[in-house]
């Protein structure tokens, strides 16, 4: 495959990314010139869920917030596996279906597993 050949063949992916590039540069532009602009303390407010803030912004997260982040990202990104075994499911036959159904029970394990790890450890006392 000669280079010109192969750069014929990706100049339709370069001009995709440049049009996009371009599309959400000019709509940036174009809110920040066109848009209204009426600042006013309510606005300037960090927005908490639609409630009052509480607290400074500042203040140190408990590590369970993290375990948990940590926890789903791990099981989302298990879980996408299970996309390719459902589109080739016929032709895998009760071999996959056992593959499966072992890869889904150690999630399970896991998930217990981490859903006892707060209950489990005692109360340290300082």
């Amino acid at each position: 495959m000669t280079s010109l050949s192969l750069a014929h063949e990706y100049f339709s992916l370069l001009l995709m990314v440049v049009a996009a590039v371009v599309i959400a540069g000019l709509m940036i532009f174009l809110t920040s010139v066109l848009g209204p602009k009426r600042p006013n303390p309510q606005k300037r407010e960090p927005f908490e869920c639609g409630n009052p803030s509480t607290g400074s912004p500042r203040q140190r997260l408990n590590v369970k917030f993290y375990g948990v982040a940590l926890l789903f990202l791990v099981f989302d990104v298990e879980t996408i596996f299970l996309l390719p075994w459902a589109a080739l499911y016929r032709e895998l036959g009760i071999f996959g279906l056992v593959e499966m159904s072992i890869f889904l029970g150690f999630l399970a394990a896991g998930l217990d597993f981490a859903s006892h790890l707060d209950h489990d450890v005692p109360a340290q006392r300082g």
